[in-house]
């Protein structure tokens, strides 16, 4: 039962977004760290966002039963019940709030975390994700929070960096989402999720993931150009980002359309940890 409460928040990506909110944080630090405050915030928030995923298990049950890769999830499979689902979910939520309250005494990461909360849960899980293909960026901005709120948690305000961190990350969920959507083109169609490729045609995303990339790595470098970081950071985004974007345009000569996209999500992921690695031991 331990196992199936654990897959239910989906650590893969809590993970994901413990990184970018680690990096956001520890670029507000600057090198001052206070052990205590940084792990009631990052505890905090692993739960707020292992409890919208738990949600949205819910929400998803019966599409991911059609497709391969979700078809044995804890909600898809008949694992846990709906009502021990949401309990738990919910018991998730006051306690990552509680948390984060607890570390900061401030209203601001408390707001942008139920703003990630909301749009993940309702208005893309809920209501854009069977409908539209614009429910990838709708997402992205829950995406993009967990870098603002580990920022907003040491700093208390919405700064220049704070919007900038918003930009980056939330472009980068954006080839990383279309790439993901390219290699499991069968379970998106399976499931009838209006997916970029599916709706426009894989042309067409290809083409959309080399502008976001584009957009991404100058995005990244305005940390630099606003002052909050270094060199080593600039020489990070610089090779993740050609290696990237170098990646992506090899699509358009690709004969294995799934293989090469899963290479461009394998990039997106060393990109965004080598930045945010980069921002937390390089600010200025």
């Amino acid at each position: 039962m331990y196992r199936t409460y654990l897959e239910l928040v989906k650590p893969g990506i809590v993970a994901g977004n413990l990184i970018s909110l680690a990096g956001g944080y520890l670029l507000a630090s600057r090198g001052v760290v206070d052990v205590g405050h940084s792990a009631l915030v990052i505890s905090g928030a692993a739960l707020v966002i292992g409890s919208g995923c738990a949600a949205n298990n819910v929400i998803d049950r019966d599409i991911d039963r059609l497709m391969e890769r979700t078809s044995a999830r804890p909600m898809a499979a008949g694992s846990i019940s709906i009502t021990s689902a949401l309990t738990f979910a919910c018991i998730l939520a006051f306690a990552g709030f509680l948390l984060l309250y607890a570390a900061t005494r401030r209203i601001e990461p408390l707001v942008l975390m139920f703003i990630g909360y909301v749009v993940y849960v309702g208005v893309y899980s809920l209501f854009l994700k069977r409908r539209s293909v614009h429910a990838t960026l709708v997402g992205s901005i829950s995406g993009a929070i967990p870098p603002v709120v580990g920022y907003c948690s040491v700093r208390g305000t919405i700064d220049t960096a704070a919007v900038a961190l918003f930009v980056i990350f939330g472009i980068w969920q954006m080839p990383h989402s279309y790439a993901i959507a390219m290699f499991r083109w069968k379970d998106y169609e399976a499931a009838c999720i209006p997916v970029l490729p599916l709706v426009k045609g894989r042309h067409q995303a290809k083409k959309r993931i080399v502008l976001y990339i584009a957009a991404f790595f100058v995005a990244a470098l305005s940390l630099a150009a606003l002052g909050y970081v270094g060199n080593l950071y600039i020489s990070m985004v610089l090779l993740s980002g050609i290696y990237w974007l170098k990646t992506a345009v090899d699509g358009f000569s690709a004969g294995d359309d799934a293989r090469w996209a899963r290479r461009v999500f394998a990039v997106s992921i060393a990109a965004v940890v080598l930045i945010s690695v980069a921002m937390a031991i390089d600010a200025a």
